[in-house]
């Protein structure tokens, strides 16, 4: 028995390469009711003791998909990303929401975070307000990624360090106004903060307390405000290298900024965009080198020209936003002084960090998968394969061309 339909309760995949957090290993993965129910390695036919016992006495009904000796590894998990597919989350749409969402979804991601940029307070109470109302409408649905939450980037960031931020909208932490949002919007998961703001430090406290992930970004720092940020809720870095500061010179002193305090700082998680352009090869070795795959994160930062092939875009919302240029595989400002955010997909991240010297295929995925579910507090139900976890699934070949996405145990995407 075949499964070439999206809705089952029951499906076994057979005959793959299973990445495993720490290996990969020849085997099967037993789906059941949307989580996986066993994950069984080496190479048996469909026929053997241990698939067999597995499936009990409903092996003869069971549908069987076989990954033809692909890879096959948990879904993809992007905690940063701002549209996709021609859509942004800012447009304030339905339709923009999840068109962004299944661009991401057809390219492996299947947890999303959507993310905001500074705006008006109330056009971003209007954006995660939607954001809320989507992700409950799908829950049960394998049309669209699993929304997480939403991570609120901005507005309270470093004029200096502010990139393709517009600075209009840039302020010190105000408690009213985002305790506000957080009681209007308990769907926050992430909020992107610059450390050294009057304020940031009681707002990254309040961030922890309401089980929010608090995290430093657009951030003029140096050491030792990075420090006390650490010690009062900060525990992620956004965009590590991009905006933000490097060593910073005060009379005639060098400090370490927020780039030198991430990478030695053992508490703190950081991000990169991978995209191979954000960052040089060079670059992405060293953080890897020093962080290691379990305190580093793969994420897009993807605007809405992910996906497209276009030579224009615009960042943010169509009203609002910001005109870009695209070209070389990155999104720019008009005069090319800063990037205006990255047009990757997940898969082009794992892509071009296993081009990284020392960096395994596998090592690249767990950077995509469990490292994030870990920096997001996911873990327990996303981002390995496991039973009991969410059967979250992206089955691609050696180019990494995705070639199967399963999301909550349906699925989305079958090109086998």
């Amino acid at each position: 028995m075949t499964a070439d339909a999206a809705d089952f309760s029951r499906l076994l995949l057979t005959n793959a390469r299973l990445i495993l957090p720490d290996r990969i290993a020849s085997g099967s993965v037993l789906v059941e009711g949307g989580r996986i129910l066993e994950v069984i390695e080496g190479w048996p036919n469909t026929g053997t003791p241990a698939i067999a016992e597995s499936l009990g006495s409903s092996a003869p009904s069971t549908p069987r998909l076989d990954a033809r000796g692909l890879y096959l590894s948990p879904g993809f998990i992007d905690i940063h990303t701002h549209g996709g597919g021609g859509a942004d989350f800012m447009d304030g749409t339905e339709e923009a929401v999840l068109t962004a969402c299944r661009t991401h979804l057809h390219h492996g991601t299947t947890t999303i975070v959507p993310t905001t940029l500074a705006s008006d307070v109330g056009e971003l109470q209007g954006v995660l307000s939607l954001i809320a109302r989507v992700r409950k409408a799908h829950q049960q649905t394998a049309d669209i990624p699993d929304i997480l939450g939403a991570h609120v980037e901005g507005p309270y960031l470093s004029l200096e360090q502010k990139g393709a931020q517009d600075a209009q909208f840039i302020k010190n932490p105000d408690p009213g106004e985002y305790n506000s949002l957080l009681d209007s919007n308990p769907g926050i998961v992430r909020w992107t903060v610059a450390p050294e703001l009057p304020g940031a430090l009681m707002m990254g406290r309040e961030l922890a307390r309401r089980g929010v992930v608090a995290s430093i970004g657009h951030s003029n720092a140096v050491y030792d405000e990075v420090v006390d940020a650490c010690r009062n809720g900060y525990t992620l870095v956004t965009h590590l290298y991009n905006g933000m500061s490097r060593l910073v010179r005060k009379n005639a002193i060098m400090f370490p900024g927020v780039v030198e305090s991430a990478l030695v700082l053992d508490e703190l998680t950081v991000e990169v965009i991978a995209d191979g352009m954000h960052l040089p090869p060079s670059l992405l070795e060293l953080v890897f080198r020093v962080k290691g795959p379990d305190r580093m994160c793969l994420v897009t930062d993807s605007m809405r020209a992910a996906g497209q092939d276009v030579n224009e875009s615009i960042l943010g919302s169509t009203a609002n936003g910001t005109r870009v240029i695209v070209a070389d595989g990155v999104a720019w400002l008009p005069d090319r002084s800063f990037f205006a955010g990255s047009v990757a997909t997940a898969d082009r991240l794992v892509r071009a960090m296993c081009e990284v010297r020392g960096v395994s295929l596998s090592d690249a995925v767990r950077m995509m998968t469990l490292t994030p579910a870990r920096a997001m507090g996911i873990h327990a139900r996303k981002g390995s394969l496991e039973p009991g976890k969410d059967a979250d699934i992206v089955v691609f070949d050696d180019d990494l061309r995705v070639r199967l996405v399963m999301a909550r145990g349906r699925i989305a995407v079958n090109e086998l």
